[in-house]
């Protein structure tokens, strides 16, 4: 809508003002052009380590990074979001730290910090007052707290949501649970507060119509529930043809998909399905 708003107030100062036969256009010279550049002079001239930050905060959150560069040239970036609402001056104050720690941590005594933020510059040379409270212990002392969450990367050699369903004991299938409790609304015995929070948020994704379980789904419909026995039907007729030529296990399970069929791990089943094949 700001778009558009902009568009017409620029469409109607055009028509409002239209051009002559003999307009001359204006010159875009700019005697002190060389100012811009003065920064990357100094950066450039500058013969010990550098650090260069910047910080942002849009509707998503709060980005920060910085880059130190040392005496040779090599670049050592980093980037981290911080996890509470901030302003942009105060993104661009927890960039600068996150490059002097940086630097700290790699024991450098003595290095340039480079920024574009001309007020947070001269706040800290002491040439302009800070009105804004939140900005004061930045300039004192910034308060010794994490304020950047760690994050911890697991990798797993299939998707995660293979790993959801374990084994049901005493030959049950997988969906047993799920289908008893919408029959009787009673839960398993020992069940846990979390077990049990799963199996309500599951209820809205299944449809039990007399003894048959459906999987609701936004675009195929609903999908019936198969057991262990039938889903190895469904892979040997499916990959054999019945559908398509031999395909790769992510087409072998969209395929049962799109028949109308559904387990909770039928792609990891379909890619080892797949894997034995000749």
């Amino acid at each position: 809508m700001q778009k558009a708003i902009k568009g017409q107030a620029l469409a109607d100062h055009l028509a409002e003002n239209p051009v002559d036969k003999d307009y001359e256009p204006l010159t875009t010279y700019f005697p002190d052009e060389e100012v811009l550049f003065v920064g990357e002079d100094i950066a450039e001239s500058y013969p010990g380590w550098r650090i260069f930050f910047d910080g942002a905060t849009n509707f998503k959150g709060v980005g920060i990074k910085a880059v130190l560069i040392s005496e040779s040239g090599q670049h050592y970036p980093t980037s981290a979001k911080i996890r509470f609402p901030c302003t942009n001056n105060i993104a661009k104050y927890e960039a600068c730290i996150l490059g002097i720690r940086m630097a700290v941590d790699m024991n450098i005594k003595e290095f340039l910090v480079i920024g574009d933020s001309d007020l947070l510059i001269h706040q800290l040379q002491g040439e302009l007052t800070i009105k804004n409270v939140k900005i004061l212990p930045y300039l004192h002392c910034h308060p010794y707290k994490n304020y950047i969450d760690p994050i911890e990367i697991e990798i797993r050699d299939q998707h995660v949501y293979c790993f959801r369903v374990d084994e049901e004991p005493d030959d049950k299938t997988w969906y047993y649970d799920i289908k008893r409790f919408l029959e009787t609304r009673e839960y398993p015995k020992n069940a846990t507060n979390s077990q049990k929070r799963a199996l309500r948020r599951l209820e809205n994704h299944f449809f039990l119509n007399g003894e048959v379980l459906y999987r609701r789904t936004p675009y195929l419909g609903l999908l019936r529930c198969v057991d262990a026995a039938e889903a190895t039907r469904l892979l040997e007729e499916i990959h054999a043809g019945t559908c398509r030529p031999h395909m790769n296990g992510f087409t072998l399970a969209k395929n049962i998909l799109r028949a109308g069929y559904f387990w909770i791990t039928m792609e990891s089943d379909s890619i080892h399905y797949v894997q034995k094949c000749h």
